[in-house]
């Protein structure tokens, strides 16, 4: 479905596209894991109730019983329609706009429904290393500069440091980091990539122990302005691919977000990873992708916020 598809959708038609989506193979419960139950038809029952034959659960739930979806109140068409807008837009959707578009009651709704679907696209982990040749860089994103000095960026700013890891022609694994120095940078990627692969980084010092750990490790010196360097074998040794993952979200930032608080910088890193893991699809595959994964995760706002 286009997004003109997604919004002439009804209630039920919302409800039926999320069912078949999170339960392809019909209802499971979502308090016991039970696949006996029952749909709940009466006139005194609310619509998409189903029960569970369960003998020692018989509760009853819906779709969004067990999912980023339960307790809210909007409506299932705009919810659908909100990750749709999310996972579409290249380079973000922003709370305000989101709350225009959908006719929401508050920003702080928009704002809320937003991050829940960034809670879905997190990955709570990972089916295997990362493999071949791996690219790793650092950035600074948000806060402000330490010091009123003109021109401090990086270290001396109260920016959060966040690092990403992308396989060429693969995926990408980013996150904030507690800081820069060679245990925390080394001790991430020996956590995400196999020893055997190639590590392609810039100059940092912090890097230099990666030899130590992994079978080659190559680098770039943009400080001479090298940002393309070939060996004798013909192969290119380069940082473009990570650079241009973190060109997406300093985009986002400065033209969508306009600020990304550290207490949620790491849904903001789950965003821009998932569409780019899932940019070789079409919109709506990634927006059914990201759908799927809505299953047993729940955020509160208070937790959130």
């Amino acid at each position: 479905m286009n997004l003109i598809e997604v919004a002439s959708l009804t209630e039920d038609d919302a409800m039926a596209y999320l069912e078949s989506l999170r339960w392809p193979d019909g209802p499971v419960c979502p308090h016991c894991g039970s696949s006996n139950c029952t749909r709940m038809n009466g006139k005194a029952h609310r619509k998409g109730c189903i029960q569970c034959n369960n003998s020692e659960c018989r509760k009853q739930f819906t779709v969004k019983v067990g999912s980023i979806l339960e307790s809210s109140k909007v409506s299932l068409v705009k919810w659908v329609l909100a990750f749709h807008l999310l996972c579409s837009s290249k380079k973000g959707f922003s709370a305000l706009q989101l709350k225009r578009e959908l006719s929401l009651g508050s920003y702080r709704t928009a704002w809320f429904m937003l991050h829940r679907i960034r809670h879905a696209m997190e990955t709570q982990s990972f089916d295997k290393p990362m493999e071949g040749v791996v690219e790793v860089d650092e950035t600074y994103i948000g806060g402000k500069p330490r010091y009123k000095q003109k021109g401090r960026t990086g270290r001396g700013t109260t920016k959060q440091p966040v690092m990403a890891l992308v396989q060429r022609q693969g995926e990408v694994r980013c996150g904030p980091i507690p800081n820069v120095t060679s245990k925390t940078l080394i001790g991430a990627i020996r956590k995400h990539v196999q020893p055997d692969a190639v590590i392609v980084t810039d100059e940092l010092p912090a890097y230099k122990r990666l030899t130590n750990y992994f079978a080659e490790h190559e680098h770039v010196k943009h400080s001479r302005r090298q940002y393309v360097k070939t060996r004798e074998d013909g192969f290119k040794v380069f940082s473009n691919t990570v650079e241009s993952f973190f060109a997406l979200i300093k985009r986002g930032h400065y033209g969508v977000y306009h600020s990304m608080s550290k207490a949620h910088i790491h849904r903001y890193c789950a965003e821009y990873g998932f569409r780019w893991n899932h940019r070789m699809v079409s919109d709506s595959s990634r927006r059914d992708a990201a759908i799927r994964r809505i299953s047993g995760k729940r955020l509160k706002y208070k937790t959130s916020s």
